[in-house]
């Protein structure tokens, strides 16, 4: 069995969520981050979990990626900062749950134990501030690819990730002529008939599925398409993902959810504003030594 990328589990008791209004959301909802891929894109999520503090998190599944990793292990530093800055908001006293899709599967082995405060569940029903209730899960289990033809999904996961190499490679050439970051692959996902009828599908299944079950709404990932929209009595609410849309869902103090889009947010912008405009490491030294050097030799 793969070991989680979290520390052992620890006998700590879960605690209802704190208000804290020095922290600008009530409730933080991300998915499908897929951490030991290349396709991941860590770097803007540790900027978005910097400006975006909240008061509980949720980690909707598919955090990392054991389908990946079981090929071959790739594991930078950006992924471990992202197991990091969770843990330290764990530590800080952010209640954290964590229900496992099925790229993270070998985290279902560990229902209802804690790994450095992160608590791990099959599943969970969420009370918005407004008092409706929604129910949180990764989505996987709908997903009539996924539950009864395996090897056929594990075949669409490696095809698809051939797209994310494609799209990772276009986006550092787009960066070179200081364009937006854009997704090939998101993209293709909306033009293929198929594809947007497969979406259409799963979300109508999952509202369904909520209303069933006598919730307000259903709160879900897998599927990499970020929404927030009504379908029959249900609000159905995808977290989107960090490979393709980089979004994630936020809730407000007073119950309103709102989906945040970072590639598109300005704070996001300035950001890597900022980083394009920071000298190279060759030139901050050269720029060092000259202000250094004695006024002799710079004449």
């Amino acid at each position: 069995m793969m070991t989680p990328p979290f520390p052992s589990p620890l006998p700590v008791s879960a605690e209802a969520p704190k208000p804290d209004q020095n922290r600008p959301y009530r409730t933080l909802f991300i998915s499908d981050v897929h951490l030991g891929t290349r396709g991941c894109q860590a770097g803007m999520l540790l900027e978005f979990l910097r400006h975006h503090e909240a008061d509980c998190i949720y980690l909707v599944g598919d955090i990392f990626d054991g389908w990946r990793l079981r090929r071959g292990w790739h594991w930078p530093q950006s992924h471990n900062d992202v197991i990091e800055a969770l843990l330290a908001k764990a530590h800080s006293g952010v209640p954290i749950l964590y229900i496992p899709g099925n790229h993270d599967e070998v985290m279902r082995h560990y229902f209802g134990t804690h790994f450095g405060g992160v608590e791990v569940k099959a599943d969970a029903v969420h009370t918005t501030a407004d008092g409706r209730r929604m129910l949180v899960t990764h989505g996987d289990q709908y997903d009539v690819v996924v539950m009864n033809a395996k090897w056929l999904a594990h075949v669409g996961d490696w095809a698809y990730n051939m797209v994310l190499t494609a799209n990772t490679w276009l986006n550092r050439i787009k960066r070179l002529w200081g364009g937006q970051y854009w997704s090939l692959s998101n993209w293709a996902k909306q033009q293929v008939k198929s594809a947007v009828n497969f979406i259409g599908e799963y979300e109508k299944v999952l509202a369904e599925e909520a209303s069933r079950g006598g919730y307000d709404g259903i709160i879900c990932g897998h599927i990499h398409k970020a929404e927030i929209t009504v379908i029959g009595d249900a609000e159905y609410v995808n977290c989107g993902d960090w490979m393709e849309s980089c979004t994630g869902i936020v809730e407000h103090h007073d119950g309103t959810l709102q989906l945040i889009d970072w590639t598109r947010d300005p704070r996001s912008a300035q950001q890597r504003e900022r980083g394009k405009k920071r000298p190279k490491r060759a030139d901050r030294e050269k720029l060092k030594n000259s202000k250094s050097a004695p006024e002799s030799e710079k004449a």
